[in-house]
């Protein structure tokens, strides 16, 4: 189980919510939210790593991380304004890895209910 800590009060920002949940989702391996969450034409670009493009692939490589749990996620923030939003935080992996994320989400319109882009940015600390 991962223990979830968050200094981000959504308050009654659906899309902000939203963005916590999908956040979560990652963290726990959780691919069919994930999948749910994002169009079609999805485009995940993994700073200094691959960019992934089509639902199809984004979801084999959420399936490829599988073996990559974490027991802790921390979100610091969480801003959303538009069609954007953005989420930064930190995982402490089961195998005591800790890495510091940023994710800049990019939505299909600006009610928020489907991701068209990700960059990711990720760095261990």
């Amino acid at each position: 189980m991962t223990k979830i800590l968050s200094r981000t009060d959504c308050g009654n920002s659906p899309k902000m919510e939203f963005l916590k949940q999908f956040n979560i989702a990652f963290a726990e391996g959780n691919v069919i939210f994930l999948k749910e969450g994002v169009t079609d034409d999805i485009i995940w670009n993994i700073i200094g790593d691959r960019k992934i493009e089509g639902r199809a692939n984004f979801v084999k490589a959420l399936e490829e991380l599988q073996s990559l749990k974490a027991s802790e996620l921390m979100i610091d923030q969480i801003l959303s304004h538009g069609k954007k939003g953005v989420v930064n935080g930190w995982m402490i992996m089961e195998n005591g890895k800790k890495y510091a994320f940023s994710d800049f989400y990019f939505f299909q319109d600006a009610k928020g209910e489907k991701i068209k882009a990700i960059t990711s940015y990720c760095i261990e600390v």
